[in-house]
């Protein structure tokens, strides 16, 4: 099964309305760090929680997913809102962004390495990185389970070193496990 065909059959057994909802933490504790006006990027947008955010706080958002069901899910939740998002299917790994077009660039459960250096391109000078996605080490079996697509420790800090760390958090196995923000790791950034 091709990545599209897979990311489709999954976004079509989710309840669009609901994933609407569930914005990434990264995004929801650190709103406060958002332009007041700019232009920002849902990478891997899904069925686009965070994009309907960044429209609600006032932002201009691009919207890509590999899946025509996740985009469909999104136009029409965004119409329902009113939100100003411009959606596009793209296989954002043959296409990645363009050079200094964002001030927002936000990416929820995606990992792809190579991508990092056209993220940080894609930034315009003072743009915010928003990253949240997996672990390695995990508490339980959320999230994926292939290992390329699950950070290592503190590799998040190391993707991203040339951009300035606003914020980051990783709670790895140590202390109460039972306790705490577990299985993630997220990362404010600005470029400088």
């Amino acid at each position: 099964m091709d990545v599209q065909k897979k990311w489709d059959a999954i976004y079509s057994k989710q309840d669009a309305e609901l994933a609407a909802s569930t914005v990434s933490l990264v995004l929801e504790q650190n709103q406060h760090l958002l332009p007041i006006t700019g232009l920002a990027l849902d990478l891997a947008c899904g069925l686009g929680a965070n994009s309907l955010f960044l429209s609600e706080k006032g932002l201009k958002v691009h919207s890509w997913d590999i899946s025509a069901v996740a985009i469909y899910q999104l136009d029409k939740m965004a119409l329902k809102r009113n939100a100003d998002i411009h959606t596009q299917q793209r296989d954002v790994i043959a296409n990645p962004p363009e050079a200094n077009l964002y001030d927002v660039i936000v990416v929820s459960h995606f990992l792809d390495r190579d991508l990092t250096a056209k993220i940080i391109s894609a930034l315009k000078p003072g743009g915010i990185l928003f990253y949240q996605t997996f672990c390695l080490d995990k508490v339980n079996d959320s999230g994926p389970s292939n290992p390329a697509f699950l950070l290592a420790d503190n590799e998040l800090l190391r993707l991203f070193n040339a951009l300035k760390v606003r914020v980051y958090r990783e709670e790895a196995l140590i202390g109460q496990c039972d306790l705490g923000w577990r299985n993630q790791a997220m990362l404010v950034a600005e470029k400088v």
